[in-house]
C-alpha cells in the first residue's frame, strides 16, 4: 500500500516541501530510502524501526521504499524520521487519517519520543505560505514554530501520542504561549553600556555616528586603550530590531543551531566576535552542505574583528562583497545558496607588531619594514570599503580613576533611533533601511551638500586623493551627522566631521 506524507526541506534559509511517499511490498524485507538522503537521512531506517517496535506498534517485514520529492533536492538532518514513521504506520493501515493538509517534522529517539530538530521556523514559515492547516513539531520546539501565525501548531511528544491524536482517541490541544513575547526572547550578557568606558569621547561620538547610519568602522590604538570594550557597547546603543528583523535573524540562527529551545525568538542584535585563527568557509559560510558564516550570524549586528591585520588576507578580502551587497553567495557544483550578511563591521587594531607605534609614553621597538608590513595586511580595497577610521589614545590615569560616568547608552540610542527614523521615513518605499545602504542614485537624490560646503569637498577629494567608492562614503557619512543634529541640508560643518573620520597616516 502507498502512503503519501508532506514534510519540509531547508535550503539556505528558506522551506521546501518534501513529499514522503512510502511503499510496502511483498518481498524480502528491506528497507530503501531514496531522493538524494544524507548519511543522517540514511540512518533513519534505524531509529524509525526502532521507534515504531517501541511505540508498541508492529513493523512491517516487508520490502519497504522511501521516496523523498523532489528527488534533485537534496535531504539532510532528522527532520524526515517522523514524517517517514506516520508513513509506514499508515500503508501497514495500523493509522487512518487524512493527512493531506499536515505537515509532519521531528527526530525520533529509540524509544518512539520526539528531539528537538534544527531549522524549525523556515520550516514552517513556508508550510503557512503553501497553505498547510496543521503542522506538528516536536514539543520541544512548539514555541519556536508559533512564532509563525496563521497556522496550527501542534506540539507531540511521541510517536504513540501523534498515532492516538491521529486516530481520534485522545487529542492533542494546538500550542499557544501562555507568558509574554519577552519570556521567549534569547538575551546575551555580553552587551556593555558604554558609559562604564572611561574617556575616549571623540571615539564614542564615532560610534554614535557609525551606529545611527549603519556605517563600518576602524579603530587604531595601542594595546589596552579600550578598543575591544569600545566594540562591545557598540550593541547597546542600536535601535532595537523590529519583529521582521528579529525573525530574519531568528532563521539565521534556527537553521545553525544555536537557537535555544526556551528562548526561540532573537530580539537583541547579534554580537559576533570570531577568533583571527577563523576560517574561509568559518566566516563567509560554507561546507559540502553549505551553512552561515559569521557574517550572517551576525545579520542585523555587529561583526567585530579584533586584531584586524592577523586575519588571513584571503579572509579579509572575501569581506569585500558582502559590505558592499548585504548578501553572501555560496556556490557549489550542485548550485548556489544566498544568505543574508546586512552586518555592522567594527574592526580593530594596532599601529604596529609591537602595538606603541606613534604612543607617546611607551617607546616602539619595530622597524619601518615591520610597521610597513603590518600595515600592508589589510588590502587597500577593503580600506576603501570602511566609512570611519579613528584613533584610540592611551587613557590617561586622571581619566581612569575619576568616578564619574559617562553618558549611558540609553540616552545615545534614543538619538540614534530618532535618526534611524528620519532614515526609515526618507527610504519609505524602498528595500533600504540606513544611510549606509545607499546607491549612488539614492546619493544624488538625498546627498546634497550646501554651496558653502562645495569648495570644502573638492579641496579633500584633491588633498586625501578619495576614489569614487570613498567620495559616496564621505556624502553618506555627512548625511548620517546630519540626520544625528535634525538637519535638512549637509553643511560645513557636518561635511568637515564626515572628513576627520578619513584614513590618515598610518594608511
Amino acid at each position: 500500500m502507498l502512503a503519501n506524507v508532506t514534510s519540509c526541506a531547508v535550503v539556505g534559509l528558506e522551506g521546501a516541501i518534501v513529499e514522503v511517499e512510502v511503499d510496502i511490498a511483498s518481498g524480502l524485507p528491506t528497507f530503501t530510502i531514496v531522493g538524494l538522503p544524507d548519511t543522517a537521512v540514511q540512518e533513519a531506517r534505524e531509529r524509525v524501526r526502532a521507534a515504531i517496535r517501541n511505540s508498541g506498534f508492529t513493523f512491517p517485514m516487508k520490502r519497504i521504499t522511501v521516496n523523498l520529492a523532489p528527488a534533485d533536492l537534496k535531504k539532510e538532518g532528522a527532520a524526515y524520521d517522523l514524517p517517514i514513521a506516520v508513513g509506514i504506520l499508515l500503508s501497514t493501515e495500523q493509522v487512518f487519517a487524512d493527512v493531506s493538509q499536515m505537515l509532519f517534522l521531528g527526530e525520533l529517539s529509540l524509544d518512539g519520543s520526539l528531539r528537538h530538530t534544527h531549522g524549525i521556523l523556515p520550516m514552517v514559515a513556508i508550510a503557512q505560505e503553501k497553505g498547510f492547516q496543521t503542522v506538528f513539531v516536536p514539543a520541544s520546539d512548539a514555541k519556536e514554530a508559533s512564532l509563525i501565525e496563521g497556522v496550527n501548531t501542534i506540539p507531540v511528544n511521541s510517536l504513540a501520542e501523534l498515532a492516538s491524536h491521529l486516530r481520534g482517541e485522545t487529542i492533542i490541544p494546538d500550542y499557544h504561549p501562555n507568558g509574554e513575547l519577552e519570556d521567549m526572547v534569547l538575551v546575551s550578557g555580553a552587551v556593555m553600556d558604554i558609559a562604564y568606558v572611561k574617556g575616549q569621547e571623540h571615539v564614542k561620538r564615532a560610534l554614535e555616528v557609525a551606529a545611527a547610519g549603519g556605517h563600518s568602522m576602524l579603530m587604531n590604538g595601542p594595546p589596552g586603550s579600550g578598543k575591544t570594550l569600545l566594540a562591545r557597547s557598540v550593541p547597546s546603543i542600536l535601535p532595537k530590531m523590529s519583529m521582521a528583523e528579529a525573525l530574519e535573524v531568528t532563521k539565521v540562527y534556527s537553521v545553525s543551531g544555536l537557537l535555544p529551545q526556551d528562548t526561540p525568538l532573537v530580539m537583541q542584535r547579534p554580537f559576533r566576535s570570531p577568533h583571527y585563527t577563523i576560517s574561509h568557509a568559518g566566516l563567509v559560510g560554507g561546507g559540502r552542505w553549505p551553512r552561515p558564516g559569521e557574517i550572517s550570524l551576525s545579520h542585523r549586528g555587529v561583526l567585530f574583528l579584533d586584531e584586524l591585520p592577523e586575519f588571513g588576507h584571503a579572509v579579509l578580502e572575501v569581506l569585500r562583497q558582502p559590505i558592499e551587497d548585504k548578501v553572501v553567495t555560496i556556490s557549489r557544483a550542485q548550485g548556489s545558496i544566498t544568505f543574508p550578511a546586512n552586518f555592522m563591521l567594527v574592526a580593530a587594531m594596532n599601529p604596529c607588531p609591537c602595538g606603541y607605534y606613534g604612543d607617546p609614553l611607551k617607546e616602539c621597538t619595530c622597524t619601518p619594514g615591520m610597521i610597513s608590513r603590518y600595515q600592508k595586511r589589510v588590502s587597500g580595497p577593503l580600506l576603501d570599503r570602511i566609512d570611519i577610521f579613528v584613533v584610540v589614545p592611551r587613557i590617561e590615569y586622571e581619566k581612569l580613576t575619576d568616578e564619574r560616568l559617562g553618558e549611558e547608552s540609553d540616552r545615545v540610542r534614543s538619538r540614534v533611533e530618532e535618526a534611524r527614523l528620519i532614515q526609515r521615513e526618507r527610504f519609505q518605499g524602498t528595500l533600504l533601511i540606513c544611510n549606509s545602504e545607499m546607491t549612488p542614485v539614492e546619493v544624488r537624490e538625498f546627498c546634497q551638500v550646501e554651496t558653502e560646503a562645495q569648495s570644502l569637498l573638492r579641496t579633500a577629494m584633491k588633498q586625501l586623493v578619495l576614489s569614487a567608492r570613498a567620495f559616496h562614503r564621505v556624502l553618506k557619512l555627512s548625511r548620517t551627522i546630519a540626520d544625528l543634529a535634525k538637519a535638512e541640508t549637509i553643511t560645513a560643518s557636518h561635511l568637515a566631521e564626515a572628513l576627520q573620520y578619513r584614513p590618515r597616516s598610518l594608511f
